[in-house]
């Protein structure tokens, strides 16, 4: 789990996996209801938005545990944009640890090169740039449409 805020970002995907007494029907004019309220916003190259999976079968409770038993669940799984606020807390992170070069020799020592933090550091910071770009080109897209 990562603390971000969804409402932030944009989406890409979005899956949404239903266990237990569900009906389908319902299913699809609860996700008809978020499209059309707008309340989910996805990216403009994302047709579809959402995929669902629905297994008949309530979900198994471990004896003992302290799980409820429930009749229906749903488990979300998502791609979002506003992701880039963990990647930039992430990143402030490594290099202040890397600049202390704090930790550096156990990796060396198990055979990994210094070199590599750095591509490391990079690669996140291409990604974290690629999801921003992301956020940014729907919100250029609308202004465009104004004129």
């Amino acid at each position: 789990m990562v603390v971000c805020d969804p409402r932030q970002g944009k989406y890409m995907a979005c899956v949404m996996l239903y266990r237990g007494d569900t009906v389908a029907k319902d299913i699809n004019s609860a996700i008809q209801t978020m499209k059309t309220k707008r309340s989910i916003q996805f990216v403009e190259w994302c047709p579809t938005g959402f995929k669902v999976g629905i297994n008949n079968a309530p979900m198994t409770v471990v004896p003992g545990s302290s799980q409820a038993k429930a009749p229906r669940s749903v488990c979300m799984l998502s791609n979002t944009t506003a992701i880039v606020e963990a990647w930039s807390r992430l990143d402030l992170k490594f290099d202040l640890m890397y600049n202390k070069r704090a930790f550096v020799h156990w990796y060396v020592g198990e055979g990994m090169e210094e070199g590599e933090f750095s591509e490391a550091r990079e690669d996140l910071a291409a990604l974290e740039a690629d999801y921003a770009e992301m956020t940014a080109e729907g919100d250029n897209d609308d202004a465009g449409d104004e004129y």
